[in-house]
């Protein structure tokens, strides 16, 4: 099988990915590019090459040859984890007896802190008049990010259906790898998405199952939900570039200030691990430190 076979069991594999495991379009996205990287090195390898006949010995070549063009072990880790559960799948159809990326690890990277909004600058960010109807949906939307942690995905494919739950104070939402959760959602989310849902026929199609919607009546898409944001984050002053998932990470970061259960925040975030969590305990010594420094009289600095 030769790499223009890769390329087309490539596309087998991402069309079985949408179609009978629903993974997210992010998703799909993220594989197909680092999947299209695998066939294009696969091309670069001497003679005429079987890709369901190469060695772990290949893939350390790939990922030293990437590593030194520059990408992180953290992408590194992401076109590995692609190219794993590709080789799972063909040895699935009997395509291969074995998984040459079983074993392979990319290289460490330092990790980095995920970029938060302080409590004022969440309360910054949300403290806006609704002056039109889009700004009503807008303040809605925004609050429920910060409310509950949503994903982008989640809270776009949100239906009028989980309204009534929604305003009693949770929602569900079917998050990564199908997995279902139910989060709670605060009063001031609650208020914003029952004044956005009084307004909602004005905008909405007759037929049109989506909560968010459009000035065309259809769903609102990802990428209008996150200029909306960028746009709010710029009028209100904020210095940082505000996407979802800064409101998700500022959700998780002053939910475990307050609470100190990093249980209950892996629920809410949907985390299949502890360890993705545990990136805000970080966030959160971070703010003590500081808090530290600026009230301990021996870590003030003196006057010179």
């Amino acid at each position: 099988m030769t790499v223009s076979d890769c390329a087309v069991s490539v596309r087998t594999y991402l069309e079985d990915l949408a179609q009978q495991r629903r993974s997210s379009v992010h998703t799909i996205r993220n594989y197909r590019h680092d999947l299209e990287l695998l066939c294009a090195l696969l091309g670069e390898l001497p003679g005429e090459c079987s890709f369901v006949g190469i060695q772990s010995h290949h893939i350390r070549r790939f990922v030293a040859q990437l590593h030194a063009r520059g990408l992180s072990g953290r992408s590194l880790g992401r076109a590995l984890s692609a190219w794993r559960g590709f080789y799972r799948w063909l040895a699935e159809r009997g395509a291969t007896t074995h998984n040459p990326v079983d074993g392979v690890r990319p290289p460490k990277s330092p990790q980095a802190l995920p970029k938060v909004l302080s409590p004022d600058e969440a309360n910054r960010l949300l403290a806006v008049d609704s002056e039109n109807l889009l700004q009503v949906r807008d303040q809605a939307i925004f609050e429920l990010f910060y409310s509950s942690g949503l994903r982008l995905a989640e809270l776009a494919a949100l239906d009028l259906s989980c309204l009534d739950e929604l305003l009693a104070g949770e929602v569900r939402v079917l998050g990564k790898r199908n997995k279902l959760r139910i989060v709670p959602v605060g009063s001031k989310a609650r208020q914003a998405v029952s004044s956005w849902a009084a307004e909602r026929p004005r905008l909405a199609a007759a037929s049109e199952p989506a909560l968010f919607v459009s000035r065309r009546g259809a769903r609102l898409g990802v990428r209008m939900i996150q200029l909306r944001l960028q746009r709010r984050g710029l009028a209100q002053g904020l210095l940082a570039h505000v996407h979802p998932h800064m409101l998700r990470h500022s959700f998780a970061s002053h939910v475990l200030q307050s609470s100190g259960d990093l249980r209950a925040v892996q629920e809410m975030l949907g985390h299949a691990s502890i360890s993705s969590t545990q990136v805000y305990t970080h966030l959160d010594f971070q703010h003590l430190a500081a808090v530290y420094d600026q009230a301990h009289p021996r870590a003030r600095r003196k006057p010179s």
